[in-house]
């Protein structure tokens, strides 16, 4: 047995040894922070299931955690922790105001890394919603804070009643708090400190009371179980229940009352407001510097004016010419401060198409539908006033707002001259759009472009219509032969017949479709 046990210890040792380093996870290092093991404690019952009937009948179970007053076992300094139980509580409490709060609801969340100074501080002076943050700019490094309360419907849409730029209103809260920091406020915040401490004692004789009177209840629950005779046990034991329930209120009564006398404010000692007071000799330019300094970021800000300042309620009152912003600051303790700070006139960014391709799109809905114009759009790289490649529903608005005509096809047959695109050219003179666009390729037909990336449209003139012959004449010969008999390349051959030095028809019959060029006759030697 002995040999056992210490080769199960052997074997115990060396598998502790093997230890295997993986990246962290959320879960892991969140459970870290967050379980009370960790700082040395021994807990039970942090958690409960609860069990509910859904509207189909089916069973659901779900694990719900308890608040800590409520766990059935909390044995503080059970074990060595790797933080202390006040560290761990600290944890919890920044924790919690990390958390982003509900909707319409009180807490600013966790300081994020914008530069909008009055994240999570801003709320609304009209509706008392909590204000969002958006940025603008190139770099998008201009803040500013708006409402997400519909003020009214203008035309089928609602309109913000607050949007406001996020530099004045942030430049005047930094000088107010900067200000604040100075003797006379700091006079202030001590005035503040003891009213908060004064507060909290009022607070603390109301939980006073409740532990003397959920003593009384427990001393009366006791006398009355002393007095009841032993052998009636049926109403000893309901006593003793009802003492019971009574001690574990006035435990819970007297628990709650030390838990808030040691979250009570640190009353300041003489030497302490002195040494409060004496800041505010040099305090305004110091920090002033480490404020403007580089190496502190905006977190940094955000961190230090909430600190200080509970909330900022921001109204904004426009005209025509101009406008202000009226903030009403509501610092640390009660104390309000209220400031007006101008805000520019709200310009309004006009939206405008390039004249050209206004022009272009204008000449193209004569011939094509929407989606076609789009397509010669894109081709030639053109976007749209926000910056978007063209579709055929934004063509269409283009035309709408220019009123320029929709492209209306004839139901009428093409007129002599008239210019179609290649199916329909083809079409009309029997052949294969593919051998019309060799032969427009090469040169014997002409063909028109409205613009750069526009499909090509052929003219049905009787000059075109006189090239096409069902067969070739007599000793008409194939391109390729042509251009071996006369010795020359292909293309000097259709530069050819391009100026009229040689005679050339198009065959639409036949199993070899194509051009069919007169041969120059020999000339006669005289040899």
């Amino acid at each position: 047995m002995p040999l056992q046990r210490n080769g199960y210890l052997t074997a115990a040792r060396a598998a502790l040894e093997e230890i295997t380093w993986v990246e962290a996870t959320y879960h892991a290092v969140h459970n870290v922070l967050t379980h009370p093991g960790y700082a040395g404690a021994y807990t039970w019952g942090r958690s409960r299931q609860e069990k509910q009937i859904t509207a189909d009948g089916a069973l659901r179970v779900r694990r719900k955690l308890v608040a800590q007053d409520d766990w059935q076992v909390l044995i503080k300094d059970h074990h060595a922790g790797y933080i202390s139980w006040d560290t761990y509580q600290a944890n919890q409490d920044r924790i919690g105001r990390n958390i982003r709060p509900v909707a319409h609801q009180p807490g600013t969340g966790a300081v994020r890394e914008g530069c909008a100074l009055l994240q999570g501080l801003a709320i609304c002076g009209t509706c008392g919603r909590k204000l969002a943050v958006y940025y603008e700019g190139k770099h998008k490094a201009t803040p500013g804070y708006y409402c997400n309360g519909t003020g009214q419907l203008v035309e089928g849409r609602g309109t913000r009643h607050l949007r406001a730029g996020g530099a004045g209103v942030d430049a005047a809260v930094t000088a107010a708090f900067l200000a604040a920091l100075q003797p006379a406020a700091l006079q202030a915040c001590v005035a503040a400190a003891e009213q908060l401490e004064h507060g909290h004692d009022a607070a603390l004789e109301q939980y006073r009371r409740q532990v003397e009177a959920a003593r009384y209840t427990a001393g009366r629950a006791e006398r009355r179980h002393a007095a009841v005779d032993p052998d009636n046990r049926l109403v000893a034991r309901g006593l003793e229940t009802a003492w019971e329930k009574a001690l574990t209120g006035l435990a819970a009564a007297e628990a709650e009352l030390a838990r808030r006398q040691q979250a009570r404010p640190k009353t300041l000692s003489q030497a302490e407001r002195a040494a409060v007071l004496a800041l505010g000799d040099d305090l305004g330019d110091d920090l002033g510097a480490v404020w403007d300094a580089p190496s502190t970021t905006d977190r940094d800000r955000k961190q230090l004016l909430r600190t200080l300042i509970e909330d900022v309620a921001v109204a904004v009152h426009r005209d025509d010419d101009n406008g202000h912003a009226d903030l009403v600051v509501r610092w640390k303790g009660g104390a309000l401060a209220e400031l007006t700070v101008p805000v520019r006139p709200r310009t309004r960014q006009v939206l405008r198409t390039d004249e050209d391709t206004v022009e272009l799109v204008r000449r193209l809905a004569v011939h094509y539908p929407d989606a076609k114009i789009a397509g010669i759009l894109s081709r030639q790289h053109r976007l749209t006033a926000r910056g978007l490649s063209f579709t055929a529903s934004r063509v269409s608005s283009l035309r709408t707002n220019w009123k320029i005509p929709r492209y209306q096809p004839g139901d009428a047959g093409p007129a002599e001259g008239a210019l179609l695109n290649v199916s329909a050219a083809a079409r009309q003179l029997g052949i294969a759009p593919s051998t019309l666009l060799r032969w427009l390729d090469d040169g014997f037909v002409a063909g028109e472009q409205d613009t750069p990336g526009a499909p090509w449209r052929i003219r049905l003139a009787g000059e075109l219509r006189g090239m096409l012959t069902p067969s070739a004449p007599a000793g008409w010969v194939p391109l390729g032969y042509a251009t071996q008999a006369l010795g020359i390349s292909r293309q000097a051959v259709l530069q050819k017949v391009n100026r009229g030095q040689l005679r050339a028809v198009l065959t639409s019959t036949g199993r070899r479709k194509g051009q069919r060029i007169e041969l120059p006759a020999p000339q006669k030697t005289l040899f």
